[in-house]
């Protein structure tokens, strides 16, 4: 199914129908089946909404460029027209980025946060990553001085040289957006975040490191982090029997808990 918003159509999918919701934000790339042992779990419950970003999966390409704040905008529109009040949000890596607006920033109202892996804090560059990006602007200035039929060849080869495989596997229109996205540093709005948050992190996590997810429980206050010490960027993957308890244990309802202690 597609909703269209913002001059920007969406893929979307959704499974039961309860009248408490879950809100998945996958991460970066067309990552929506990897959630599908979640989905399954929890479709009796609750009425769960996932979706593919603008450019990636089933999802069109946008007809520009876009920021975080704007692909945040598209899951607020998402969200009031499906008439999606106060749910429980699983976000996973570039989802985190979307959920840290949400929550932080634009302080929807939403029951409960599962931060998974997020890639919510800009990485601080290596001195090797910093000589890398002052050599690619150098070269790039050459552009200018290059005739016209040779400057796009000439581009693609530095990218190919000096970008990220992220950014070379992305159609050239997503590319300006990719770097909107990932040269934003959302660290401040952690601490706006009001909402009772879990925090499900591998230890060996390479992408998104382990310190983040220290810092984020540092800086939201209602917040518990769990750590699977061999885990790394997708834990909730690695260890979906243990995930999927671990959630259902964090959002089951009140009544449920006490119902289980008697």
């Amino acid at each position: 199914m597609f909703f269209n918003t913002q001059d920007t159509q969406i893929y979307y999918e959704k499974y039961g129908n309860k009248d408490k919701c879950i809100l998945i934000l996958p991460g970066w790339g067309n990552t929506r089946e990897t959630f599908y042992h979640i989905i399954n779990n929890f479709k009796e419950d609750y009425t769960i909404y996932i979706i593919d970003y603008p450019g990636l999966g089933n999802s069109p390409l946008p007809s520009k460029d876009l920021t975080i704040y704007d692909y945040t905008n598209i899951i607020r529109d998402f969200m009031k027209k499906f008439k999606i009040i106060n749910p429980i949000i699983i976000a996973h890596s570039f989802g985190g980025r979307l959920t840290t607006l949400l929550s932080g920033y634009y302080k929807e109202t939403i029951e409960k946060l599962i931060l998974i892996d997020i890639a919510t804090i800009k990485p601080k560059k290596t001195l090797f990553q910093k000589i890398k990006q002052k050599t690619y602007k150098i070269l790039k200035k050459l552009l200018k001085i290059l005739p016209s039929l040779t400057r796009e060849k000439y581009h693609q080869k530095l990218i190919k040289i000096f970008g990220s495989s992220d950014y070379q596997a992305l159609p050239t229109v997503m590319q300006q957006t990719f770097k909107n996205i990932v040269n934003e540093d959302l660290i401040d709005y952690l601490s706006n975040i009001e909402t009772e948050t879990l925090i499900i992190w591998g230890k060996k996590d390479q992408d998104t490191p382990l310190k983040d997810a220290i810092k984020i429980n540092n800086l939201i206050t209602d917040s518990a982090l769990i750590v699977f010490p061999e885990a790394s960027h997708y834990s909730y993957l690695q260890y979906p029997i243990l995930t999927n308890k671990i959630i259902y244990e964090f959002i089951k309802d009140k009544d449920d808990k006490k119902n289980e202690s008697l």
